[in-house]
C-alpha cells in the first residue's frame, strides 16, 4: 500500500509541474493544475503532512480562480477552446 501511495503522490506532483509549465498554452492546463493540486493535497492528507495539505488546498483554490477569470476573459474576447 505504501508503494502505491508513493506512486500516487509522484504522479500528482509530476502532473502539477507539467500543467504549470504549459499554462500559457491553454486555460485547460490551468484547470489541470488545479486538479493536480487537489490530488497532491489528498496525498498530503493521506501521509499526514498537514502543512503541505494546507498549501496545496490554497494552490487549488488560486488555480480555480485563475481558470475562471481566464475563461471569462477569453469568452469576452471571443476566443474559443
Amino acid at each position: 500500500m505504501q508503494g502505491m501511495l508513493t506512486v500516487f503522490g509522484t504522479v500528482a506532483v509530476s502532473v502539477m509541474l507539467i500543467a504549470y509549465w504549459q499554462e500559457a498554452r491553454s486555460k485547460w492546463f490551468v484547470l489541470l493544475f488545479a486538479a493536480a493540486s487537489a490530488a497532491t493535497a489528498t496525498y498530503s492528507a493521506m501521509v499526514e503532512a498537514y502543512p503541505i495539505l494546507g498549501v496545496e488546498a490554497l494552490w487549488t483554490l488560486v488555480a480555480l480562480i485563475r481558470f475562471w477569470k481566464r475563461r471569462e476573459r477569453e469568452a469576452a474576447a471571443g476566443l474559443g477552446g
